[in-house]
């Protein structure tokens, strides 16, 4: 197998591109970190997306983008893992070139949620869910977490206050990031009093639904300088997966695909936790990013919400969370967000975050889930 390594990125700003197709979002992403990597062609593209068929009516849209793009010819196909979509075309681009198939690989995230209804959104994503046992019996993946992080908190003794850390360390880290949907802060009160959607999980624990796309462009690490002079070397990316239905799990409260995952990314890397220097979560709601720091081995278990709370997950702390305001605030367009969590993490690497930067981050490590943890696709990344 060769190195891989990621030689451009780019990136739409996440909100709602009222303005904009499927197809345009994706072009711009796509044709942004071609213009990064200063290549006029690839050689296969591999489009991450959940919703398309069912709220744009879109399918085919791996040629449909390659087409729009000036690039028709080229292979090119969707991959779909859920809310996991984005880092799992990543996944599929790595193994392309790591396999020497192609050279030049384009790994495009995107989503368009916003035109329709909220519920409409809302049904959508539970087709991520196990519809027989929990859709079917009108379970979202609001009440989902609710009741994740209600029993979490019976176990470990916690409030539901106790959750504030992630979400004013993610508001705080987006306010200096231009692709994030929030640029404003907000405080422990506002936490404790924001609009309960599925007790106890309110709207400050939630991610908001959103339009966007990110790209990134892999070639041979060999070659990786002729193309740029911060090429970021993926280290291991591997995918692990769970039972759909949190009940059929052996321990609800533990992400046992986010655990096997993130052990095969060690392994591959030659790694351990101690080594990450920032881990961007898949904060879809702040019940999530307790269990992927304790699944990946970041604190022990019960112990995720207590690291938040001693602020080791903030950008001077002994690791950073949600570096570029995470799926909270940067906003969750679901078939996207994984790729957004890899340029955020090349970006870190690259040293180009301003004042979100991360000091001396050498390693890096994103952990993008589906569903509730049926799918989880972790990734890890080497800077110069």
């Amino acid at each position: 197998m060769r190195d891989v390594s990621i030689i451009g990125i780019g990136q739409v700003a996440v909100g709602e591109h009222w303005d904009k197709s499927l197809r345009e979002l994706g072009y711009l992403a796509l044709s942004a970190a071609m213009r990064d990597a200063k290549v006029e062609r690839i050689d296969s593209l591999f489009v991450g997306n959940m919703l398309a068929g069912e709220l744009t009516g879109q399918e085919h849209i791996g040629a449909m983008i390659a087409d729009f793009a000036g690039l028709r010819g080229v292979e090119a196909v969707k991959v779909e893992a859920a809310c996991g979509s984005g880092a799992a075309s990543l996944r599929m681009g790595y193994i392309t070139v790591a396999g020497g198939m192609s050279d030049i690989v384009a790994c495009v995230g995107v989503e368009k949620m916003t035109d329709r209804p909220n519920d409409t959104v809302t049904s959508a994503l539970a087709m991520a869910a196990d519809n027989d046992y929990e859709a079917l019996h009108g379970l979202s993946f609001v009440s989902i977490n609710a009741l994740l992080m209600r029993r979490y908190m019976h176990e470990h003794g916690y409030r539901k206050e106790d959750f504030a850390p992630f979400a004013i360390n993610a508001h705080a880290n987006a306010v200096n990031n231009p692709y994030a949907m929030f640029h404003h802060p907000i405080t422990s009160r506002q936490f404790a009093e924001s609009k309960m959607i599925a007790d106890p999980v309110s709207l400050l624990d939630s991610s908001p639904i959103a339009d966007g796309a990110a790209c990134v462009i892999l070639a041979p690490t060999a070659i990786a300088r002729e193309f740029t002079e911060k090429p970021v070397r993926i280290r291991a990316s591997t995918i692990a997966t769970d039972s759909v239905a949190v009940h059929d799990r052996r321990d609800p409260l533990f992400l046992e695909g986010g655990a096997i995952s993130a052990q095969k990314a060690y392994a591959m890397a030659g790694v351990g936790p101690g080594d990450i220097d920032l881990f961007e979560v898949h904060d879809a709601f702040t019940i999530m990013s307790a269990l992927s720091l304790e699944a990946a081995g970041f604190a022990a278990r019960g112990k995720g919400v207590a690291l938040a709370a001693e602020g080791q997950i903030n950008l001077g702390g002994r690791i950073p969370i949600t570096t570029m305001g995470g799926l909270k605030a940067r906003g969750h367009p679901v078939g996207a967000t994984g790729m957004y969590q890899i340029v955020e993490v090349a970006t870190q690497l690259r040293g180009e975050a301003g004042h979100n930067q991360v000091p001396s981050a050498h390693l890096g490590m994103a952990q993008n889930i589906g569903g509730s943890g049926a799918t989880v696709v972790t990734t890890i990344m080497e800077g110069n």
